[in-house]
């Protein structure tokens, strides 16, 4: 549907064409590429040859409670959908110039891969060989796909789309021909589908489903008080299921604010919750969240791995070769954890805590004698962590496998032979990535049977020891402090050379302060060779049979696929957007400098300064703060139409990370919780003093504007600084957050209560921090955009804040734009915000 923008007034924006660098034109290699290539039966076999027959699954789960008031209960099996052919030609009927490519999942062979593409102009999925470019769109539907997933068997390709681009999403499921395609999970009404791993002979796909209910699941005992059936493992022969319910219960991490002392970590191998429910915590405002093991073909029901009620998240992120143990994530933000769970008995036997950003955290070795979890458990920074497990899944050892100093690890992905581990280190918002190698064993090397011993941290030492009798109880030390503080030793500002000349300078610069080269923990690591990148951000890895997949994204450059040989130096695929497509010709994509700007408390920030063409040096200039989402995103160095629009009107970007950012440790992460939202507030200010004084920003022509977390404090900004800032953008922000918790989805808002305060007992914090508690300070126009389809932040909160600036004379418009969510994803409605927002800018700051 074409975009359509509505105000509160019904008055429309006009919607002007595209211009030249957003053509809908025909592609670089015209029309006379061939057809597309389809892997042969060969290629496809890989991992499924001799793959068990999904008739074993011959145990159909019980038939799902209802609620008392009519709802189906949280472990309702998901239902399949049949859908219509919906595959596409190998091109796109019209196709962007400059599109993006991202999201990689290969074939078992490596010769193909499945990818999201909007060169249609909404992301879509695609399939297409690594190494040519006759490339096939195989769902041309209008929801926007956001997850892929290509079975280990080869003959499937799993999915999520997000039908109207809200958080309801489905798990699809599709042919690489294209045929039989159907909805696995989500197509129930309400309901919201995620996708997890595929088990390893391919004969399954787990899936998590979202219910809003708050009803527990029934009793799993047998006749006679016995303990149901638990004589298979999963997911092969999978015979004599009955769907027993394994409720995990509630994530032990529930105190409030920052700075929380943490001197003990606790890991026991007891089961988290008796089965059906019977120590499950009390009904709460999250949804139930259950997760499943869901045969493609459609030919047995699906089998229940276990139930959260009233959660935030809960994944499947691998199985065990056998099937017999089951790695999840779940908890809310900030406080994430890894189980590990025995599929037979339901018995939960570790659980970790685990590191917030991307949700596959870890894996299991081919034996499965081995765990590696991506953690920050009792760190700043998260690092490789290995387990070494007995045979029923207890942990026996524990250690570090890889480790940086002020470095997060921010992606992992295990090779499926188990021979290596590739790693993408974030420093300071830029990735570097390496290759460490895993197969001594099955164990990385390192200090074996306990936790290597940590640098030694500001405030206190670290002392991370294993007790006997591998029990798995593992004891940490907070140290003089009760928490956790930031890493001594580095730098403030680790660019040494903000104008390098080229990424690959500022990446060496940026390393300077970070430890650069390989990671190391203990004398006899395992040996590691570092990958030279040509982006600046590696955004997903995965296993493409004898080699690796890269999603990588750049200042100068669209999102791309590239794909790592043998040599370490990445190729992009040929379907990927070329360099000379990124932006329009003659006005070349602006590169950023980093700043670090200092907070009213003395805490230290940093952000991107984008400057924009043709301006004098040392002439000030009206600048707008942009604000990321979250709060814990991070801002990073890759090309963003918007800054780009914005630019071209000769406005500056300064793009920050205040506290509540992701990528400078735990303590940085959390200082904004709770009362430390005020300061978060501040720190906008700060920020916008800060490029004043460097005597990039014009002090007379500031503006504000951010997205999600970002709009919310955008309202903030301009009601608690009325005087700083001319005008503000919100997109898709939050103005009260009592009515933002009553309208968001469940499990939305239990992840946000640990952010924000809980919607019952920190009612009045919530209040003190809502910006339309102080609206009459509003003294700025102000234009508010969201998406109709928005149920993450509900489009009631950019209304209500529009209507009460005009009840107060102040200028305020809203832009709606129909057929999108919290996130933008139509390439007809991206251009018609962009331009809107630099319009609004520019008639603001520059007249």
């Amino acid at each position: 549907m074409a975009a359509d923008a509505r105000n509160l007034t019904d008055e429309s924006l006009a919607l002007r064409p595209p211009d030249a660098g957003e053509s809908l034109a025909a592609g670089p290699s015209g029309t006379g590429e061939s057809p597309a290539v389809r892997p042969s039966d060969a290629d496809m076999a890989g991992a499924g040859a001799g793959r068990p027959s999904a008739a074993h699954l011959n145990q159909a789960a019980p038939a799902p409670p209802s609620a008392p008031d009519g709802r189906t209960a949280a472990f309702a099996a998901p239902a399949r959908v049949p859908l219509p052919n919906a595959s596409g030609p190998r091109e796109a009927t019209t196709r962007l110039v400059a599109h993006g490519c991202w999201y990689p999942s290969a074939d078992p062979a490596g010769t193909h891969v499945a990818f999201i593409c909007d060169r249609g102009g909404v992301p879509q999925l695609w399939t297409g060989p690594v190494d040519g470019d006759a490339v096939r769109l195989l769902d041309d539907g209008p929801d926007p796909v956001t997850e892929v997933s290509w079975s280990p068997d080869g003959r499937w390709i799993a999915y999520t789309t997000a039908p109207g681009g809200g958080e309801h999403t489905r798990v699809l499921c599709v042919r690489p021909d294209g045929s039989d395609r159907h909805i696995l999970a989500g197509a129930e009404p309400g309901s919201s589908a995620h996708l997890g791993c595929w088990a390893h002979d391919g004969s399954a796909v787990a899936v998590t489903v979202a219910v809003p209910t708050a009803v527990p699941g029934p009793d799993a005992t047998a006749e006679g008080g016995a303990p149901g059936p638990a004589d298979a493992l999963l997911p092969a022969p999978w015979h004599g299921r009955t769907g027993d319910t394994q409720l995990l219960g509630p994530a032990p991490h529930t105190e409030p604010g920052p700075g929380r002392p943490s001197p003990l970590l606790t890991v026991e191998t007891a089961a988290l919750g008796a089965p059906g429910g019977k120590d499950a915590p009390a009904a709460g405002f999250g949804d139930g969240l259950s997760a499943y093991l869901v045969d493609p073909e459609g030919l047995a029901a699906p089998v229940l791995l276990a139930v959260e009620k009233d959660a935030a998240t809960l994944r499947v992120c691998d199985l065990s070769r056998d099937g017999a143990l089951a790695l999840l994530r779940r908890g809310p933000r900030g406080r994430r954890e890894a189980v590990v769970l025995r599929t037979a008995d339901h018995v939960t036997t570790c659980v970790m805590p685990v590191a917030d950003g991307d949700p596959w955290i870890g894996g299991f070795s081919p034996r499965a004698d081995t765990l590696w979890l991506r953690s920050n458990a009792h760190r700043e920074f998260a690092v490789l962590l290995a387990a070494e497990l007995a045979p029923e899944g207890h942990p026996l050892s524990w250690s570090v496998a890889a480790a940086r100093e002020s470095c997060d690890l921010e992606l992992l992905r295990c090779a499926r032979d188990g021979s290596s581990a590739v790693l993408a280190w974030n420093i300071r918002g830029m990735s570097e990535v390496e290759i460490l190698d895993t197969s001594a064993g099955g164990r990385p090397g390192g200090d074996s049977g306990a936790f290597a011993r940590p640098r030694a941290e500001a405030g206190g030492s670290e002392r991370l020891t294993e007790e006997s009798g591998g029990s798995g109880r593992l004891t940490a030390d907070a140290g003089a402090s009760g928490h956790l503080t930031a890493e001594a030793g580095g730098s403030s500002r680790p660019w040494a050379d903000a104008g390098a000349s080229s990424w690959a300078d500022q990446n060496a610069s940026a390393r300077s302060g970070a430890d650069a080269g390989p990671s190391r923990s203990g004398a006899d690591a395992a040996p590691s060779r570092s990958v030279s990148l040509p982006h600046e951000v590696v955004t997903r890895i995965t296993d493409a049979g004898p080699r690796m997949l890269l999603a990588l994204s750049g200042s100068r450059r669209r999102p791309g696929i590239w794909w790592l040989p043998g040599g370490a130096i990445p190729v992009r695929t040929p379907w990927s957007s070329r360099d000379e497509d990124a932006v329009p010709p003659g006005r070349p994509p602006v590169r950023p400098v980093p700043l670090s700007p200092t907070a009213r408390d003395g805490l230290p920030l940093n952000g991107w300064y984008y400057r924009a063409p043709g301006r004098a040096p040392g002439e000030p200039a009206p600048c707008v703060i942009h604000l990321h989402g979250g709060p814990e995103e991070q801002e990073r160095p890759v090309l963003n139409p918007l800054y780009h629009e914005i630019l071209g009107r000769g406005v500056d970007v300064f793009a920050p990370d205040v506290r509540g950012s992701s990528g400078y440790g735990r303590s940085f992460v959390d200082a904004d919780l709770g009362r430390g939202r005020f300061a978060a507030i501040d720190d906008v200010a700060d920020c916008a003093a800060h490029a004043v004084l460097a005597g990039l920003a014009d002090p007379a022509r500031l503006a504000v504007m951010g997205r999600s977390y970002g709009g919310y404090l955008t309202f903030a900004s301009l009601v608690w600084h009325p005087d700083l800032f001319r005008t503000g953008v919100a997109v898709c922000g939050m103005s009260d957050l009592t009515t933002f918790f009553e309208g968001t989805e469940p499990w939305i808002a239990q992840s946000a209560a640990h952010k924000y305060g809980h919607p019952e007992r920190d009612r009045e914090l919530l209040r003190e921090l809502s910006p339309m508690s102080r609206v009459d300070a509003l003294r700025a126009p102000v234009l508010a955009v969201h998406g109709e389809h928005d149920n993450n932040v509900p489009p009631g909160e950019s209304e209500q804040f529009v209507r009460a600036a005009r009840e107060r004379g102040v200028t305020a418009e809203l832009l709606t734009l129909l057929d999108e969510g919290h996130e933008f994803l139509r390439a007809d409605n991206r251009r018609l915000f962009r331009r809107t927002a630099a319009d609004w800018l520019q008639r603001h700051l520059r007249s």
